[in-house]
C-alpha cells in the first residue's frame, strides 16, 4: 500500500495563472514558496530558506479561486503529489514534481496577503494551553 498525500502552507510568489483545456475544464497553476529551516554552518544562526512548489488546481474550484488568489498569498495547500516528464524543444528530458490541490485554506485576506487574517478560511490556533503537554517547553522532542 502506499499513501500519496500532503499538506504544506506558505506564500504563493506570482499571481495564478488561469487557463483551460481543449475540452473547456478550467486549470491554474501556481508557485509558492515553503520555507525550510536550516543552520548555516559558517554562522552557527537558523535561517529560513525556501523550497519552490507548483501547485494545480482543476475545474470550477480552479476558476473561483483565481478571482481571490494573488502574489503574496498566504496559502495552506492539501492534496496529492503527480510526478510528469516530457521532453523540451532541444530534445532534453525535463521532469517536475507537483502538488494537486484538493483543499486549499485561505491564511491572509486578499487586502493583507502578507499578513496573518483570515478572511477566507478559519484556522484554528496552535498555541497551547497552560495544562497541554509541552506548553512552555523551549525544544520540540524531534
Amino acid at each position: 500500500m502506499s499513501i500519496n498525500r500532503v499538506t504544506v502552507s506558505g506564500n504563493l510568489t506570482r499571481d495564478p495563472e488561469l487557463r483551460a483545456t481543449s475540452s473547456g475544464m478550467s486549470v491554474l497553476k501556481m508557485r509558492m514558496a515553503v520555507n525550510d529551516r536550516r543552520k548555516n554552518q559558517q554562522t552557527g544562526e537558523w535561517e529560513d530558506v525556501p523550497n519552490y512548489v507548483d501547485v494545480t488546481v482543476f475545474g470550477a474550484r480552479a476558476d473561483a479561486l483565481s478571482r481571490f488568489l494573488g502574489k503574496g498569498s498566504k496559502v495552506a495547500i492539501d492534496g496529492k503529489l503527480r510526478w510528469s516528464e516530457w521532453e523540451n524543444q532541444q530534445g532534453e528530458k525535463r521532469s517536475k514534481l507537483e502538488i494537486v490541490a484538493d483543499e486549499i485554506e485561505f491564511l491572509s485576506s486578499r487586502d493583507s496577503s502578507s499578513g496573518g487574517g483570515s478572511s477566507f478560511g478559519s484556522s484554528a490556533s496552535t498555541e497551547p494551553t497552560p495544562d497541554a503537554p509541552g506548553a512552555g517547553d523551549e525544544e520540540i522532542p524531534f
